[in-house]
């Protein structure tokens, strides 16, 4: 039975009160629902033939940095688990605004986004730094999220595919993947974030059984139908539904949808509900 995981990425929106709020909201809406016992109750209609449960759906929130250790108090009774927007490979060193995975752990994250689209676009994020921090990353408690995906340009040359595995091959080079509690792929298509599209179910899950398929080559069929791969390209309140209905999609690193409560719970519905 693969896990969901719904990962809020906060970016550099709200201040610390404001995330507090919104983090409470929430863990109290989550604890107000009845989505878990639903979801045991409905396992015949797993589209996997096993059901979503209490036990295999995970939220996640990644707010800015200044807000992870009031964040990490707030919610630690909670269900909810906290997350880093980043993390550096080095243990700590004159590294100027970067943050070392005790840090992170200190404060009481369980887990951190490495290469986001923007963090590669706008701040020079290679597949040789992605796989530099996740190497050192995978020997903490720390399970890293790591951000793959093509952009428009790329996908009307039709090299999606080869984007996808150049990332892959390079980023995960000389790390071990151990399926169920092990690294997380978050497929993000560059062009559908923030700008209101999104891929259509067809087109993610196309993308998604590739990335299956690569990490059977490299790691073997086991680990790869275990290994949750999300997706990270727009997916909100509206076609959160339809695009966890996809046989490999495993819930979503959702951007703008995760800074409303009204707009964030139905994804997490999605992800008990499939």
């Amino acid at each position: 039975m693969r896990e969901r995981i719904v990962a809020g990425n906060w970016k550099m929106n709200t201040t610390p009160q404001e995330g507090v709020k919104l983090a409470c909201a929430v863990a109290e809406a989550i604890a107000s629902t009845n989505w878990q016992t639903r979801a045991s109750a409905s396992s015949a209609e797993s589209r996997r033939q096993t059901p979503s449960s209490a036990d295999n759906v995970t939220v996640v929130i990644c707010p800015p940095a200044t807000h992870l250790a009031i964040i990490g108090e707030a919610v630690k009774s909670s269900s909810v688990e906290l997350g880093a927007q980043n993390v550096h490979w080095a243990d700590k060193g004159a590294y100027t605004s970067e943050l070392s995975s005790a840090m992170l752990e200190a404060v009481g994250c369980k887990w951190v986004i490495i290469g986001h689209s923007e963090r590669r676009s706008m701040f020079g994020e290679t597949d040789e730094t992605v796989n530099m921090r996740l190497r050192h990353i995978v020997k903490t408690d720390i399970r890293p999220i790591v951000c793959i995906g093509e952009t428009l340009d790329k996908r009307q040359s039709e090299q999606t595919f080869a984007v996808l595995e150049q990332q892959l091959k390079v980023g995960l080079d000389g790390v071990e993947l151990v399926g169920r509690e092990g690294v997380v792929i978050a497929y993000e298509p560059v062009w559908a974030i923030g700008t209101g599209l999104n891929a259509t179910p067809e087109q993610a899950q196309e993308a998604h059984r590739f990335i299956r398929g690569l990490l059977s080559k490299m790691y073997g069929k086991d680990i790869a139908d275990n290994n949750v791969i999300q997706y990270g390209g727009s997916m909100n309140e509206k076609n959160a539904n339809e695009l966890m209905a996809c046989q490999d999609v495993d819930g979503g690193l959702i951007g703008g949808a995760s800074l409303r409560v009204d707009k964030f719970l139905p994804i997490i519905k999605a992800a008990y509900s499939q």
